[in-house]
Order: structure tokens, then C-alpha cells, then sequence
């Protein structure tokens, strides 16, 4: 099989043959699934050269596959990637391995080239390993960066304020109306006690409110997360998902979580009572799977933390409802942003701001009749380093 001769960067036209896995480590003719992957893929040789490359691949790099071919991987990104590191690792563990939002921006790329790297040694030839980028804006970078901290920010000062601000004037407005209550006929009794349940109501919201201005380093120990999940379904079963059946996926192997129990049971309550309200109180199939997972190459680069933290424990709340609204998933953790007529919109900011103290992240995937919150967060590492999350 003879390559295709060299044709200008980034045309897609006539592109490369790739896809499958053929008799020397390349991809089969076109038309096949790699070829139709939106990510770039390559495939490196143990030398660090480009053994082939799919037609998004051409697109990310610029260069035909004919050309791609005629270089290490070492030339076409930047100098000290951490794409060769990454790769080295995962040829040494002889694991695939993950890690997020790695700039691979040059002068000759571009700036800001933000992708996921996916890392996976292949069985035949030794020493080859096969690479997936999955592209990423700048606005995304930083969205999935600084969720839970832009969330807990944008609302901290106002609840601050909220506090002092507003809870003092609805006490006396609370007192006055109680006095008046007894004061007034049984018509008019009814205003008074309107004004009470109003004042209660932005009181209970504003208490909600003051969690996002508590910046004090949170108390960590060991947790067994499973605890957690059970505890956090018995209370859902007893009250608003008593409708709903819970199904289980869990790691029984799974290493404890180095994290505050009741604030996670916060954050898992939260993202259950989120899923029971979104299939609704009328359905009939409605489920929500919780599953747990033990992901060690997933690596996350963090503000405040020079190299990438391990995030090795994978926690979901699933449900088969109808998803979360196109319209507002780019903004789902950002505060007062809410489907509900009668929701706050704290909730899930709540959520991003408990597990971004944590070290960790989460995220949504969200399709017509699957939804996943994903959690990350780190394991517990004991004092003397046993059990420690790996570098």
C-alpha cells in the first residue's frame, strides 16, 4: 500500500487513508470509523515518529498525513509538551492515560490550542501508542477550569451583603406583621400572615445564599463514599424520590475519598433531588443510577497547582428524564440559572463550589433520556503516604 502524495496543509480533500487498525499499525481505506472521528487521532511509533493520521488530525496540525508521517511528534508540538510526558508514562505503566485541558498552542499552530489528551499503547507493535485530541475553546478551557470557583465568587460579596442587608429590615418587617396580626380582623389576618411566609421564604433563601461567602479551608478525612451514596438514596426514598427507582454500579474495591462527609452527602443530595425533579412526579420508568469508579489516569490541571492533580475517583448521578435545555447547559452551574418555576438556580452552583473546595470537578453530559453529573475528586492519601493518589 503506497502513500498518497503530499498535498497542501490542512485539505481535507483526497485525505488520508484512516481508520482501522491495519497489518502495520496504520488505519484502513477511507471511509472507515477513525476517518470519521471529529477528534484528531495519531498513531506514534516507539521513536516518537508519526506513524499515521486520521483527516481531523491533518485539520488540528495543518499538515497532510503524507507530511505528518515525515516527523517525530517532538517537531510538530511544543517544546516540553505535556504530550511527551504523557506519552512516555503511558508506555512505561503500559496504561491508557488521561489528561485535561493541555495548551499545545505554537506559533505555527496558533494560541490557546486547548485540547484533551486520551493516551492508549497499542498490543502490536511494542513500544506504539495511539493518540486522541480532543479539541477545546479558550472560553471552555476556563469554563471547566473555574466553574466552581467563578461560582462560589460571583455570589460570595452579594451574599455578604444579603446578609447584613436585607435579613436585619425582614426581621422587624416579620415582628411588625405579627404584631399587627393581633391587632387585626380575621379578613385582614390573612395579609399579615402572607407577610410572614414571604419574609421566611427570602430569609431561607438568603441563608442559602451566605454558604458562597464561608471561604474557610473545609475538614477532610478519609469517607467512604458508598456510605455516602446509601445514605443520601435512603433520604430520597423516604421523601421526594420515593417514586423513583435507584439503581447501583459500584466499585467495591474503591479507596476512601479524602473529603468532608457532611458536605458531601450535601452535594449528592443535591444532585439526586436535581434528577428526581427532572423526571418529574408523574413518571412511570424514571431511574437514577448511581455509580462509582476508580479512573487512575484522569489528571486535571487546577488553579493554585503547578502540575496536574490525579483525580483518580469518578462518582455519577444518572437519570433518564428528558435533559437538561440546550439553551442553558453552557451555564448550568452558574448561580440563579434554573429550569424551575420555583427554584432558586443555587443548587448545582452549591454543588460546583463544595467540590471545587474539595480539589476536585464536575461535570454534565446531558441527552434526551440520559443525563450524567460526573464527579472527580481525589483519593485519601494517609500520613504516611499509603493509599496516596499516584503522581
Amino acid at each position: 500500500m503506497t502513500d498518497p502524495e503530499p498535498r497542501p496543509a490542512g485539505n481535507r480533500a483526497g485525505s488520508a487513508r484512516a481508520g482501522g487498525p491495519r497489518a502495520d499499525g496504520g488505519f484502513a481505506q477511507a471511509g472507515d470509523v477513525m476517518n470519521l472521528l471529529p477528534h484528531a487521532v495519531l498513531t506514534v511509533e516507539a521513536d516518537g515518529t508519526v506513524v499515521e493520521a486520521n483527516a481531523a488530525a491533518e485539520t488540528f496540525f495543518d499538515m497532510s498525513r503524507a507530511v505528518l508521517r515525515r516527523h517525530r511528534l517532538s517537531d510538530i508540538v511544543p517544546f516540553a509538551s505535556p504530550l511527551l510526558s504523557l506519552l512516555e508514562q503511558a508506555r512505561r505503566r503500559d496504561a491508557a492515560l488521561n489528561e485535561y485541558q493541555v495548551d499545545l498552542g505554537n506559533p505555527k499552530l496558533g494560541p490557546d490550542r486547548v485540547v484533551d489528551i486520551h493516551v492508549s499503547p497499542m498490543q502490536e507493535p511494542r513500544g506504539r501508542v495511539m493518540i486522541l485530541l480532543q479539541e477545546r475553546s479558550i472560553a471552555a478551557k476556563f469554563d471547566r477550569q473555574l466553574t466552581h470557583r467563578g461560582a462560589a465568587r460571583s455570589v460570595s460579596a452579594l451574599a455578604a451583603m444579603l446578609a447584613h442587608e436585607i435579613k436585619n429590615p425582614l426581621s422587624g418587617i416579620r415582628g411588625a406583621a405579627q404584631l399587627l396580626e393581633t391587632a387585626v380582623g380575621d379578613e385582614d389576618r390573612a395579609l399579615t400572615s402572607l407577610i410572614c411566609e414571604e419574609t421566611d421564604r427570602i430569609v431561607k433563601l438568603v441563608d442559602r445564599m451566605e454558604a458562597f461567602s464561608d471561604l474557610r479551608p473545609i475538614e477532610r478525612d478519609s469517607v467512604n463514599i458508598h456510605a455516602v451514596l446509601d445514605h443520601v438514596k435512603r433520604v430520597a426514598l423516604a421523601g421526594f424520590a420515593r417514586h423513583i427507582r435507584f439503581a447501583e454500579t459500584y466499585d467495591p474495591s474503591l479507596p476512601p475519598v479524602f473529603g468532608n462527609r457532611d458536605q458531601l452527602i450535601q452535594v449528592f443530595l443535591n444532585l439526586v433531588k436535581n434528577a428526581a425533579e427532572a423526571l418529574g412526579p408523574d413518571t412511570i420508568d424514571g431511574t437514577i443510577e448511581l455509580t462509582t469508579a476508580f479512573r487512575p489516569g484522569v489528571r486535571l490541571r487546577t488553579p493554585g497547582s503547578p502540575t496536574p492533580v490525579s483525580l483518580p475517583l469518578e462518582f455519577c448521578v444518572r437519570d433518564n428524564g428528558p435533559g437538561v435545555p440546550s439553551d442553558i447547559a453552557a451555564h448550568l452551574f452558574d448561580p440563579f440559572v434554573t429550569t424551575k418555576s420555583s427554584g432558586t438556580g443555587l443548587g448545582l452552583a452549591l454543588v460546583a463550589k463544595v467540590i471545587g473546595d474539595h480539589g476536585g470537578t464536575v461535570e454534565c453530559e446531558s441527552y434526551p433520556r440520559r443525563t450524567t453529573f460526573r464527579v472527580l475528586l481525589p483519593m485519601f492519601a494517609a500520613r504516611d503516604g499509603r493509599g496516596g493518589s499516584e503522581a
